[in-house]
């Protein structure tokens, strides 16, 4: 298929890569998630896109090219490494093509490392595709790792836990630790001890934790949570569409919250606050089982940057 920024590209051409800095999961129209996103990045090696990640320094930075199985090919860089797959880059590409009007509305698709995966277009926001849940509690870890562990890693005492809850490993296409958070005021006050959480994330293949507290700040949303992932460069982000998917189910398998749609908060308690809304919607069977869930918003264009 044809790269609808191809021209736009070609133009720029001698002056360097053209970077997006699109703010994904806005909310009211302002704050959100900063993605770089990078189209026509057919020609560009993996080496290509981890420079350019880093230069750039924001938490993932989006490489559009060419798919032969799905509508884009979207490749997703951390400043340090690859990651399969970015919720709220991935949001930022699409919800920027249908504002620019180079995707219309209703269904389109994005291929990862992991294969393809369903998007929805609403108007002018993006909606992408995850996985059922898969749970991993505390008596499947690794030997040598426990909660007291994970609570260590976060300065936190069992106390500070939501009565009767305790953290597990979801997945709905990236693992995160769910830490469930008994107020408001814990989860703005934490201060995790970054190498820590680091190694437990590498020794269960995390992205990163994902706490949070069902004190949200407006009434009509059912969770405020934060995001630490050290072992991929990111010390906090503002709003993580695929933790956003597992602490949805969470929410409502465990907490019986939120019923078919979830709306999460992020990015309150940063030191540079940046407000962020997530909206999940599960499809929940006969069986009361989700079978799958789209987790989107809406993005706006905050800037542009050149990498040589």
């Amino acid at each position: 298929m044809t790269n609808p920024f191809e021209t736009e590209q070609r133009q720029m051409a001698g002056t360097g890569i053209a970077i997006e800095i699109i703010n994904a999961f806005v909310d009211a129209g302002s704050g959100g998630n900063p993605a770089g996103v990078v189209f026509d990045a057919d020609d560009l090696g993996d080496a290509d896109m981890q420079r350019i990640a880093a230069s750039v320094g924001l938490s993932e930075t989006a490489f559009v090219s060419r798919s032969e199985i799905a509508d884009f090919k979207l490749d997703f860089f951390t400043p340090t490494r690859r990651i399969a797959h970015c919720g709220h880059a991935t949001i930022a590409t699409f919800s920027h093509l249908a504002q620019t009007g180079r995707v219309g509305q209703g269904e389109t698709s994005k291929e990862t490392v992991d294969g393809p995966r369903k998007i929805i277009i609403e108007g002018d926001s993006a909606f992408m595709e995850q996985t059922a849940p898969a749970y991993t509690e505390e008596a499947d870890w690794p030997q040598g790792i426990r909660i007291a562990d994970v609570l260590d890693s976060l300065n936190l005492a069992p106390g500070d836990l939501l009565p009767g809850m305790q953290p597990v490993i979801v997945n709905t296409g990236n693992s995160f630790m769910i830490v469930p958070l008994r107020s408001r005021d814990t989860l703005a006050t934490l201060q995790p001890d970054r190498d820590a959480v680091a190694r437990i994330s590498e020794a269960f293949d995390l992205v990163g934790y994902y706490p949070f507290s069902t004190e949200a700040g407006n009434r009509e949303r059912h969770a405020t949570a934060r995001m630490f992932a050290p072992a991929y460069g990111i010390p906090e982000e503002a709003a993580t569409g695929m933790a956003a998917g597992p602490l949805a189910c969470f929410l409502h398998d465990r907490l019986g919250i939120g019923g078919d749609t979830v709306l999460i908060e992020q990015g309150h308690f940063m030191s540079d606050p940046s407000p962020s809304l997530l909206t999940a919607r599960l499809d929940i069977g006969d069986d009361g089982r989700i079978g799958g869930l789209m987790v989107g918003g809406r993005a706006h264009v905050a800037g542009r940057k050149q990498v040589s």
